[in-house]
C-alpha cells in the first residue's frame, strides 16, 4: 500500500514552523459565495473595490483554476500570550494590531508555502498553487472546511486550541486528496464579540459591516472619516483587537514561539507625540518589514491624529498644531479636528480665524468650519 502523501505534507509543514496543517476539498460545492456575493451587493465592503471586481473569482476555488481538487490549509499561531486590550486604557499611546506588531505575515508565509507546495508537487505530480491573503481566495470558508476552527460570530475565524490568534495560507492542489473532518461552529449563546464592538459593526451574529469596522477604517479607508467614527477609534491607529480579543475562546491560546511574529518593543504603545513627529523616511524606518508600511505615512498619520484628538491630553495640543502645514489635506484636516477636541473653544476660533483663509482644500476647510461630512 503506497504511502498516504497527507503524513509527508504535515510532516514537511511542521518542520517549515506551520503550528495547523489539514486538507479540505477545493472543488466540492459551498456557500460561501453567495454569502460574499450578499455582503458585497449590500455594499457592506465600502471602498474595496477590488472585493466587486473580483467576486466571481471569489465565488468558488474553482472559479479561479479549474483544476484544483484538494486545499491544504496551513496555519501559523500569532498569539500574543495575554490580553492585549487593557492597553487601551493609556490614551497617550497608540494602539496597533496584535498581528502587526511583528513583520509583515504575508511575506513570513509566503517564503515557507511555496517551499511546501514545491515539495507537495514533487510528491504528488500535480500542479499546486500558493495563496497568502492578497489573492482572491476565501480562506476562512476552507479552513473551516478543512476543521482548522469555524468562523465566529465576528466572522473571523477561530479555534478551540488556538483562539483568535492564528495566520492562514492556502495550498492548491490538482491532486485528489482525502479532506479532514470539517469544523463546526462553537460559539453557542455568546454575543462578547458584538457587544464590545466600539462602533457597533456587526449588524447581525456572522455578519460584519465594513464601513463601520475600525480595522477597515484605520487600514482600508484613504480619505477623511466618517465624523462619527473618530471618537469611536480611542487609541486605535492601525487595527483593532477587540472582538478578537474577548473572545473567551482564548482561554486556551499559547503565546507564539514565531520570533518574527512577536511584538517589537517600539510598536507596543507607542507615544503618540512620538509618532505624530514622523517624516515619510522616518515612518519607512519605523515600519520595517512590518504590515503597517502599507498603508503610507499619511494614512497612518491620519490615524495617529483623530487618536489625539481623542486623548484629552492638553500636551498633544503642539504635536497636532505642527501639522496644519503638512503637504497631505488628510493630515492636515485630522490635526484640525484633534485641535478642535483639545482647544478650548476661544482657543480654537482664534487659530481658525489666522489659519482658514489661506487653507484651499476644500476637505481641510470643511473640518475647519465644522462641516465635514
Amino acid at each position: 500500500m503506497a504511502a498516504d502523501p497527507r503524513n509527508f505534507i504535515r510532516d514537511r509543514a511542521s518542520a517549515l514552523g506551520f503550528d495547523v496543517c489539514r486538507f479540505a476539498s477545493a472543488s466540492a460545492p459551498w456557500s460561501a459565495g453567495e454569502r460574499l456575493a450578499h455582503f458585497v451587493g449590500a455594499g457592506r465592503h465600502g471602498d474595496m473595490g477590488w472585493m466587486e471586481t473580483t467576486l466571481e473569482r471569489r465565488a468558488h476555488p474553482t472559479s479561479m483554476w479549474s483544476e484544483a481538487k484538494t486545499a491544504i490549509v496551513l496555519g501559523l499561531n500569532y498569539g500574543p500570550g495575554h490580553d492585549p486590550l487593557p492597553e487601551l486604557a493609556d490614551r497617550s499611546a497608540g494602539y496597533i494590531s496584535v498581528y502587526a506588531r511583528g513583520d509583515d505575515y504575508h511575506e513570513l508565509i509566503k517564503g515557507r508555502l511555496k517551499t511546501l507546495a514545491g515539495q507537495i508537487a514533487v510528491r504528488t505530480g500535480e500542479d499546486v498553487k500558493v495563496f497568502v491573503d492578497t489573492a482572491p481566495l476565501m480562506e476562512k470558508p476552507l479552513a473551516q472546511r478543512a476543521g482548522v476552527g469555524w468562523q465566529g460570530k465576528h466572522t473571523n475565524l477561530l479555534s478551540r486550541t488556538r483562539g483568535n490568534w492564528l495566520f492562514l495560507g492556502v495550498i492548491l492542489s490538482a491532486a485528489e486528496l482525502e479532506p479532514d473532518e470539517p469544523e463546526s461552529e462553537h460559539c453557542g449563546a455568546c454575543t462578547a464579540c458584538l457587544d464590545v464592538c466600539p462602533t457597533r459593526a456587526f449588524p447581525a451574529p456572522f455578519q460584519l459591516d465594513a464601513r463601520r469596522c475600525l480595522s477597515y477604517l484605520t487600514i482600508e479607508f484613504a480619505g477623511p472619516w466618517p465624523v462619527e467614527f473618530r471618537p469611536m477609534t480611542g487609541s486605535r491607529i492601525y487595527g483593532c483587537d477587540d472582538c478578537l480579543a474577548i473572545c473567551p475562546w482564548n482561554k486556551f491560546a499559547v503565546a507564539s514561539h514565531e520570533t518574527r511574529v512577536q511584538a517589537r518593543e517600539a510598536l507596543v504603545s507607542p507615544r503618540l507625540a512620538d509618532l505624530a513627529g514622523l517624516d515619510d523616511a522616518a515612518f519607512r524606518a519605523l515600519f520595517s518589514k512590518s504590515p503597517v508600511k502599507r498603508i503610507g505615512r499619511d494614512r497612518f498619520i491620519r490615524n495617529v491624529l483623530y487618536a489625539i484628538g481623542n486623548s484629552g491630553d492638553p500636551g498633544l495640543i503642539e504635536a497636532a498644531r505642527a501639522l496644519l502645514d503638512d503637504p497631505a489635506p488628510v493630515v492636515r484636516g485630522a490635526a484640525v479636528w484633534a485641535l478642535s477636541r483639545l482647544m478650548d473653544e476661544a482657543g480654537f476660533a482664534g487659530l481658525r480665524a489666522g489659519r482658514l483663509a489661506g487653507e484651499t482644500d476644500a476637505s481641510v476647510r470643511a473640518e475647519w468650519t465644522g462641516n465635514q461630512g
